[in-house]
């Protein structure tokens, strides 16, 4: 088949780090071409010099057959090239129609060239499926209506050669399946479409061709129809992965999280939360599955302590350790009376509210850990830090690091590590695995069950299906603030927790 993006010897530094190493491999026209690899690996770089983002310290790319010099992503779109990035583009309180004019409105006379977009989107939206209203304003829309929004607009730029960045990972079951279906659309139209997903069983239903990357370098370029997710697992980490992980039978103890009837309004007087009932016993997993968005981020800040009512109205009842904990009023000593009770907790974004970027991987391995004494013990502190990175395998094995330094997949061991080693009672994580390897997850979840066999309880927030269904003894499906239906394991079911995540009720 004809070539559409060609790499030669690309090579890029950031200073010590060589993040491409002389990369080489070509894309065919007309095809789905999966890219994977561990985080930090090369392949979000190269699709960064592949959309002018950044420029190559050496090599060439070639645009069907020719040299072509990407400076910025201006150059980049005039060849045709389309980026759809992990987080919308989108300006929320502007309708569909003015996002995808942005930067292409034609001169200062608006009027006509709105008409002529309006016609030409139209069209696009029947040529290639897209169900979208063009006066909708983006805040209106459902996630998976605006990363259609984000297609459309490469559409309309004449995009040939479309790079999406992990696609799914903020879409139901039933959305990801009709992303799937536009893009072999794209495929039958002669377009070509370049896959970046962490979501082995993604590459082998939707690509023709993958390529691994590993350490800045390609090390394997395969058919897919040729290959199966144990071979491209140990091809990305270099190792024999488990893709199944071995459960304990389920042998839960008492309750130790109860939460009754909670409800939470922000000042707006918008509900958050409503009619919030649910439990979790010592020695099982209850995940939570939901788009993001839904409540759960909300939930997960209560519960741990981050989130004070005092501007938002909130009520019913949370015990924990069968105490009765307040969290309608401001108390800055609770996270530390939840720490006593033996919570901790794995946050859903770990730079915002895991780590300190400036402070070193110590002091982060401290955080939430130190006691009220005046001084510590810097010596002491580094030798514990020292032992969790070594249990957890995380790399660089170097303490003094600025925790910034860190791939996001070693950051997550590390967070993970500090709340583990607090020996909770109640773990709450949310999105443990979000952007993180293959390897990275599999050593994440061997913790997780680990905890579980040893009586903790843990209450899992998850956009992940595949992550429930590897963790979880019993599922809530969350969708508007609400629980929308419980299932346990044994009922597991992809269709009907798709449709719960879509706010179809029990």
């Amino acid at each position: 088949m004809p070539i559409a993006v060609e790499f030669r010897q690309i090579s890029k530094r950031f200073g010590k780090v060589l993040a491409n190493d002389a990369v080489s491999f070509a894309i065919a026209r007309g095809s789905i071409h999966g890219i994977i690899g561990e985080n930090g690996a090369g392949k979000s770089t190269l699709m960064s010099i592949l959309y002018g983002y950044y420029h190559a310290d050496a090599g060439e790319i070639f645009i069907d057959g020719e040299v072509r010099a990407i400076r910025n992503s201006h150059d980049a779109i005039g060849l045709g090239i389309g980026m759809v990035h992990q987080h919308f583009m989108l300006v929320e309180d502007m309708t569909v129609l003015d996002n995808i004019m942005l930067g292409m409105e034609g001169g200062f006379r608006l009027r006509g060239q709105r008409a002529k977009a309006k016609q030409t989107l139209q069209t696009l939206c029947v040529d290639y499926q897209l169900d979208i209203r063009l006066d909708a304003r983006i805040d209106s829309l459902s996630v998976g209506e605006q990363q259609r929004v984000e297609i459309l607009k490469q559409l309309y730029r004449n995009a040939n050669i479309l790079i999406l960045d992990e696609p799914t990972a903020v879409l139901t079951p039933q959305e990801a399946d009709a992303l799937f279906a536009i893009l072999r659309l794209f495929k039958q139209q002669g377009k070509t479409v370049i896959l970046i997903t962490h979501k082995l069983p993604e590459i082998l239903a939707i690509t023709d061709e993958v390529t691994v990357m590993r350490a800045g370098t390609v090390v394997a370029a395969l058919q897919t129809a040729h290959t199966d997710k144990e071979e491209l697992a140990h091809k990305m980490v270099g190792r024999s992965v488990a893709t199944e992980l071995a459960r304990q039978p389920l042998e839960v103890g008492a309750t130790v999280l109860e939460v009754t009837n909670l409800q939470l309004r922000n000042v707006q007087g918008v509900s958050l939360l409503a009619d919030i009932n649910f439990s979790v016993r010592a020695g099982e997993i209850v995940a939570i599955a939901g788009v993001s968005g839904n409540g759960q981020s909300e939930l997960l800040e209560i519960l741990s302590g981050m989130r004070f009512a005092q501007a938002d109205l909130m009520t019913g009842q949370v015990v924990i350790q069968q105490e009765a904990i307040d969290f309608s009023k401001r108390d800055p000593k609770l996270p530390a009376r939840l720490r006593k009770l033996g919570v901790s907790h794995v946050p859903e974004d770990r730079l915002r509210d895991g780590v300190i970027k400036s402070f070193s991987v110590w002091e982060n391995c401290l955080l939430g850990q130190q006691s009220e004494q005046i001084y510590l013990d810097k010596k002491q502190a580094v030798a514990a830090s020292d032992a969790l990175l070594e249990q957890f395998e995380v790399r660089p094995l170097d303490s003094h690091l600025r925790i910034s330094q860190l791939s996001g997949g070693n950051q997550q061991k590390i967070v993970l590590a500090r709340e583990i080693a607090a020996k909770p009672k109640l773990m709450l994580v949310g999105q443990p695995t979000r952007g993180v390897d293959i390897g990275t997850i599999q050593r994440i979840h061997t913790e997780l069950l680990a905890l579980r066999d040893a009586g903790v309880a843990i209450l899992l927030v998850s956009a992940e299906l595949e992550e429930i269904r590897a963790l979880a003894d019993r599922i809530l499906v969350m969708s508007g603030g609400r629980i929308t239906g419980e299932l346990n394991i044994a009922d597991y079911d992809t269709t009907r927790i798709g449709l719960l995540m879509g706010g179809l009720h029990k």
